[in-house]
């Protein structure tokens, strides 16, 4: 267990503007920018995205068949995620439902792919700042760090779960990280008895990694005094925002195939949606200095970067999907769910768990939950079931897939011709949902520790925090705006000093 969290190497800062770039332990680029007044104290943060990428527009022309490949390599991080999505709106081009087979195969891939995904989160990302503690060295805040905080034997159960959510995705989808899988109404291969086994195995296995996991969230985080006061202190990593996630007919938690479900700060239901009509919904903003767009709810509106239920910005995470879910199908995750629960209701919090941090708590209930779920289907005999397609597709029309990436919630949505030409597109990112949320926490944790021009490695590194627990992927999250675009170019001489600020916005 990390000990006492001490802020050293305290140092003055120079300007008004701190520029923290690049920021770390995420997927794609970004950065942070902190303007200061002149008592030092802070005015305003950004998490900017300065990047400029046009996945969107790259979709257009293309055949409507090959999108699950292309958008599976917006990242390297969620690529399943993007496939299924992806697949899920070509179903809707051609007009067709994927087999009760094909569903289910899909449905185990799901699962495997979201036990790797946070698994390689909460480890790799995440637990440096709680294993190893937010003002540790810069050396020191990494996996390798974490492997020697926990041990050679947690960190090697670590690394072979997380390769046996890969060798699961690479026996359905074909290859570990990009898969080739799904096909118009279908998946690609059927599943053998032999491979059926031996996907039970590692299904078995992680479940027993997920519980190990939940433990050290107890004994590493919730047992230190110190993380949990940061945790659920309400000056630093704390919104109020509204909730978005999947859920069942149940109101359980869902991330293959569910209504999108919106919950207040009570946690009472305020939307509820079939995906395909999500533009009915929700819309983008755009900022000027940022590539990244801001999406709202439409009842509530976009009134800036501002907490509040009167504000229709609202997060889409693994604590959202906690919050907007009414329970957990599986028994391990729902005990845990109850847990989680009642440690907040005690604390004072009956509704929605707006602590940000918290996330990473969330993020490992579902990690449970999708490992129990992977082992339900693996042991289910429609896995093996050969009737893996549909035939006789018409292509011609527009789909919509919507699914719970591990980031949140994720839409494709295509347009196509009757030859199966790509003629428009768009996506909604889980990441991109979070935008607003990521900028409001960032500018409250760089307001409530910044004072008097003082700074640290340590201090900047919880501002980093504030958006790490969102465990967003940039590359996949940016998009190309319609119109000109919020484009800045400063021209230096070769001394650094500014010739000329060109803006196109």
């Amino acid at each position: 267990m990390a000990g006492p969290i001490i802020w050293d190497d305290k140092q003055k800062a120079t300007t008004n503007r701190i520029t923290v770039d690049p920021i770390t332990r995420l997927e794609g680029h970004g950065k942070i920018e902190i303007f200061l007044d002149d008592k030092g104290d802070v005015k305003q943060a950004y998490w900017q995205v300065p990047e400029v990428r046009g996945f969107e527009r790259f979709c257009i022309g293309r055949r409507v068949t090959e999108l699950n490949q292309i958008t599976a390599r917006l990242c390297g991080v969620c690529p399943g995620a993007h496939h299924l999505c992806s697949t899920k709106a070509i179903d809707g081009c051609y007009n067709a439902k994927p087999t009760e087979a094909a569903f289910h195969i899909r449905d185990t891939f799901y699962h495997a792919h979201f036990v790797h995904s946070h698994i390689a989160h909460f480890y790799a990302l995440a637990a440096p700042d709680f294993v190893c503690g937010p003002a540790a060295p810069v050396a020191q805040r990494n996996v390798l760090g974490v492997v020697a905080a926990v041990g050679l034997e947690l960190g090697g159960a670590v690394l072979k779960a997380r390769a046996e959510a890969q060798k699961i995705q690479a026996i359905i989808g074909g290859k570990p990280t990009h898969p080739v899988m799904g096909v118009p109404g279908g998946v690609t291969k059927a599943i053998s008895k032999e491979e059926q086994k031996e996907i039970q195995g590692y299904a078995d296995n992680l479940v027993e990694f997920s519980k190990t996991s939940m433990q050290v969230v107890k004994d590493v985080v919730l047992a230190n005094k110190e993380y949990v006061d940061i945790i659920a202190n309400p000056d630093l990593f704390y919104n109020e925002t509204y909730h978005m996630g999947l859920v069942n007919k149940k109101n359980q938690l869902e991330f293959h195939d569910g209504k999108v479900r919106v919950v207040d700060n009570d946690r009472k239901e305020v939307d509820l949606y079939d995906g395909n009509d999500y533009l009915d919904h929700i819309a983008e903003a755009a900022e000027p200095w940022s590539y990244e767009k801001f999406p709202y709810l439409k009842k509530y509106g976009y009134h800036g970067l501002v907490p509040g239920m009167d504000n229709g910005l609202y997060r889409a995470s693994p604590l959202s999907r906690l919050n907007t879910c009414e329970s957990i199908s599986t028994p391990l995750a729902q005990a845990e769910l109850d847990y989680y629960r009642d440690f907040f209701k005690n604390a004072g919090v009956p509704g929605s768990v707006q602590f940000t941090l918290a996330t990473h708590w969330a993020r490992v209930i579902e990690m449970l939950y999708a490992a129990e779920k992977l082992r339900e289907d693996a042991y289910d005999d429609k896995l093996i079931d050969p009737n893996i397609k549909q035939f006789d597709l018409v292509p011609g029309g527009r789909g919509v897939g919507c699914v719970e990436a591990p980031r949140g919630t994720l839409t494709h949505d295509y347009t196509c011709d009757e030859d199966g030409i790509v003629t428009a597109c768009n996506l909604v990112v889980g990441t991109t949902n979070n935008n607003g949320p990521i900028n409001m926490d960032v500018a409250k944790v760089a307001k409530g520790l910044i004072h008097n021009f003082e700074v640290s490695p340590g201090l900047l590194n919880m501002v980093e925090m504030a958006f790490r627990a969102y465990d967003p992927c940039n590359s996949c999250a940016t998009h190309s705006l319609p119109g000109q675009m919020p484009l800045e170019a400063t021209i230096r001489y070769a001394d650094g000093e500014v010739f000329e600020t060109l803006k196109q916005n």
